[in-house]
């Protein structure tokens, strides 16, 4: 009996003490919020541009498989936000984290999220719809010759 108490209790902190801390990583987010966190919690494409070229910063697509088969970026990466939770450890802690989907209300909860997490996450506000509108015709073909995915001059 006293196995099966034991047993219990076990499983009992399995599950209650990851939701516990999860909640007080919320709390602790929210309570610190203030202007500056505000503003740090943005990017525009223009920046995200910038910040992606001096590689300080990776793009995170949040959204479903089925968009991004539909479309896709060609860098950055794809982690869909129910699987967040599971997978946000393959990021990297030295870089900004900059979540996206094509609006931003998936990529401010991912990014909400990653920051309880300990990242320096961002959303990015006019997603990536606005991130395609900024990276057209040559501008794309700088881009991506920037970041390594074309090679010089092939453009």
């Amino acid at each position: 009996m006293p196995r099966i108490i034991i047993l219990s209790l076990l499983i009992l902190s399995c599950t209650v003490l990851p939701a516990a801390a999860a909640e007080e990583a919320f709390d602790r987010f929210l309570t610190s919020f203030d202007y500056d966190t505000r503003a740090d919690m943005k990017t525009d494409s223009k920046k995200l541009i910038k910040l992606l070229a001096e590689k300080k910063a990776v793009l995170v697509d949040i959204r479903f498989p089925e968009e991004t088969r539909a479309w896709r970026m060609g860098f950055g990466l794809f982690i869909p936000l129910n699987e967040l939770p599971k997978r946000y450890k393959e990021l990297p802690k030295d870089k900004i984290i900059v979540t996206a989907c094509p609006h931003k209300d998936r990529s401010s909860l991912a990014m909400a999220y990653l920051r309880t997490k300990g990242y320096n996450a961002r959303y990015l506000t006019d997603g990536l719809t606005g991130l395609a509108e900024n990276l057209r015709g040559d501008t794309a073909a700088d881009f991506m010759e920037e970041l390594g995915l074309l090679p010089a001059g092939k453009q």
